[in-house]
């Protein structure tokens, strides 16, 4: 199996603030999901309208994302949060390996 990291990739984000979730902002979904089709609707909805400036607004660039995340917290952290962020999807994909094999063996 090979894994591919897709550097084009979007990040999305919520209209909202995060906050811990509690009685009282259960229902806020602006808050607690990135789906675009629910947070288009959110008055404060910000969409990028400049290809070349792709670090504005709620959906952005991975690389965008990445970059602004550098300047903030140094390239030492963000490297390890990268190699955290692939670990992860490793071994997502080595849990999921035997489901997708039968299904493609099966097919």
């Amino acid at each position: 199996m090979r894994v591919y990291m897709y550097k084009d990739g979007l990040a999305r984000f919520a209209t909202v603030a995060y906050k811990t979730p509690a009685q009282s902002n259960m229902s806020n979904l602006f808050m607690h999901l990135t789906n675009y089709a629910i947070n288009k609707d959110n008055p404060s909805y910000q969409q990028n309208v400049d290809e070349a400036d792709d670090n504005v607004g709620h959906k952005r660039s991975y690389a965008a994302v990445i970059q602004q995340l550098r300047g903030v917290h140094g390239d030492e952290a963000i490297d390890k949060m990268v190699q955290q962020m692939q670990d992860i999807i490793i071994k997502t994909m080595c849990i999921a390996q035997p489901h997708v094999h039968h299904l493609y063996r099966s097919c």
